[in-house]
């Protein structure tokens, strides 16, 4: 079967949504989802996007979905890609959709004159590591990410 790999369009916000549903479940935060459609649909196609996807089709079906926004580096005065979300179906999983939304994205990640293609991934994520290990990519084992959210972002902001 062919696969297709397309820019996500207004009017897939429900399958971006499912996805990342899907996805959450997986990490094994299947109530951590708050997003809406609404949301999503204003996040990727409104008048200021968030972010950007793509959804890959294998026989008409929608069986992958990658989701991106872009960084900056002051280092190299460029900017970059932060890969935020990348899901296969399980029954496509193992036959080459997440390298090839990987592939899919270094080269936009190249048409854009970006320095840096990142993303995080669980540490109990063994099959994915494997894939991005295949892909080339490198453990930042000298980094490790924070975050500040919730009510500790309000009192931080000063705001509690």
């Amino acid at each position: 079967m062919t696969l297709t790999i397309r820019p996500a369009a207004p009017g897939d916000a429900a399958t971006v949504l499912r996805f990342i549903r899907a996805l959450a479940a997986f990490e094994r935060e299947p109530d951590a989802v708050v997003a809406t459609e609404a949301m999503i649909d204003m996040a990727l196609f409104g008048p200021a996007p968030a972010a950007e996807a793509v959804i890959a089709e294998q026989g008409g079906d929608a069986v992958g979905l990658a989701a991106w926004f872009h960084t900056f580096s002051t280092w190299t005065g460029r900017r970059g890609m932060w890969l935020e979300d990348l899901y296969v179906t399980p029954e496509a999983r193992g036959s080459g959709i997440g390298r090839a939304l990987l592939r899919h994205l270094a080269g936009i990640a190249l048409d854009r004159e970006c320095a840096r293609f990142e993303w995080s991934v669980l540490d109990w994520n063994e099959a994915a590591k494997a894939v991005y290990r295949a892909a080339g990519a490198e453990a930042m084992v000298e980094w490790t990410i924070q975050r500040v959210s919730g009510d500790a972002l309000t009192a931080l902001a000063g705001r509690g």
